[in-house]
């Protein structure tokens, strides 16, 4: 299965959604649609959406990181959702439950 990247804003709130594979190799589409939701106008929060996703690598959760950085910087909470198995073990492991909301 592909991965794919996609984004939904509705006022102020916003979703970017990962399916498939969540490595490097979607870093550029990754970019492109957290870029258009912070730069969207009044986005309050940001759910990332990993319900899709059945693979994390660390570059995964490099741009994780960076897009919390940058979400922070405008103001934007954010919330890592759908987390499930064995990416939810990854990220328990990586003690992000401390940085992130995650569900």
């Amino acid at each position: 299965m592909a991965s794919t990247v996609s984004n939904h804003i509705n006022d102020n709130k916003a979703s970017l959604t990962i399916s498939g594979r969540f490595d490097f190799s979607i870093h550029r589409d990754f970019r492109t649609n957290y870029e258009q939701i912070l730069g969207a106008s009044g986005v309050r929060e940001l759910d990332v959406d990993l319900k899709g996703v059945d693979y994390v690598d660390s570059s995964a959760l490099g741009m994780l990181l960076l897009l919390r950085e940058k979400a922070m910087a405008k103001n934007v909470q954010m919330k890592l959702v759908g987390t499930q198995n064995s990416v939810r073990q990854v990220l328990e492991v990586a003690n992000f439950g401390r940085l992130f909301s995650i569900s």
